[in-house]
């Protein structure tokens, strides 16, 4: 039976009344688990042909609603950045479970997927694109099963929150390093608050006003632009440009992703070089800490949550503002 059908496994209980049980798995090791098969023979080698075979799975079994959303749910999110993660995330969990019937994954089976996880963090966010997809397929009617972990606490990798302190002396070492692009990226996200994508997608302001919506939240803001010399100097020198993006090249080019990530590796090599003993501390620093900087910059908590578009100030002040809170002595 094993050479004829590869990787189908035999399972057999008996009973103290001298009952036999017999089952069925395709067993999938070192890659995953086991998959059951049922107890009737018939329908378990039909279910080990789709498996071993790679045919199209059946109803029920959970590929089918992760490749639905693939196709109908993921082109809807508006930030390429979130897409292009939700997507690498949704391909390694799919390997594990994707040929599993809903009832097959359960909250022991996926503990035991983070602990055999290398990357821990990756490992909780794959679970959670997982749990929208199984969300949405209790929507579409293909499983009326809850999700495994639904009102339990802790059950993921435990995670602590990155924290960085953009200092001054930091901050002018890369700048100081930077071409006018980064610069002005620089310029712009520390000042402004904004992530980097929509630094990138951020167009020249109209009657004085910049204006912008955030493409994580879809929230609209803008900010007078007379109000900031910051931003006044970098819009009076744009203005010279045909680009309607605030960011751009020489050239008058839209500024990428990938434009801003090399200038910003390369100014931070140099930066690392000139500053020692600053090294360690300037080569920890990304450039979407530049956000951390501007929560840094604001007046207070409830400035700084609301120049990020925070719904909580919990939030700015676990990931974002890591500036010491001024106390006053009571004696």
């Amino acid at each position: 039976m094993t050479n004829k059908y590869p990787r189908l496994r035999t399972h057999t209980r008996k009973g103290k009344a001298g009952q036999v049980w017999t089952w069925w798995t395709y067993d999938q090791r070192p890659h995953g688990p086991e998959i059951s098969l049922g107890s009737d023979y018939t329908k378990a080698i039909q279910q080990w042909d789709l498996l071993h075979n790679k045919k199209p799975l059946t109803l029920g079994r959970i590929q089918e609603a992760i490749n639905r959303w693939r196709e109908e749910v993921l082109p809807t999110y508006d930030n390429p950045e979130t897409r292009k993660s939700y997507g690498k995330q949704l391909a390694n969990v799919e390997g594990w479970c994707g040929a599993m019937a809903w009832h097959e994954v359960t909250l022991p089976m996926m503990r035991q997927y983070l602990d055999k996880r290398s990357a821990k963090t990756q490992g909780n966010r794959e679970l959670s694109v997982l749990s929208i997809v199984w969300g949405k397929a209790r929507l579409w009617g293909m499983t009326e099963l809850p999700w495994p972990a639904a009102g339990v606490k802790d059950w993921k990798n435990p995670e602590q929150a990155r924290v960085v302190e953009y200092s001054d002396a930091i901050y002018a070492a890369i700048y100081e390093h930077a071409d006018r692009v980064l610069r002005d990226c620089m310029d712009l996200a520390t000042t402004t608050g904004m992530r980097l994508g929509d630094t990138i997608t951020c167009r020249m302001p109209q009657d004085g006003q910049l204006r912008f919506r955030a493409s994580k939240t879809g929230k609209w803001a803008y900010f007078a632009v007379a109000d900031s010399p910051v931003l006044s100097d970098l819009i009076e020198r744009r203005e010279k440009s045909d680009c309607v993006m605030v960011l751009t090249t020489s050239t008058g080019r839209q500024v990428s992703m990938g434009m801003l990530r090399s200038r910003y590796d390369k100014a931070r090599r140099e930066a690392a070089a000139a500053y020692p003993k600053l090294a360690d501390q300037i080569k920890a620093m990304y450039l979407r800490d530049t956000r951390k900087r501007a929560a840094d910059l604001a007046d207070d908590m409830d400035a700084a949550s609301a120049l990020l578009q925070h719904s909580s100030k919990a939030l700015t002040a676990a990931h974002y503002r890591t500036k010491a809170t001024k106390l006053k002595a009571v004696r």
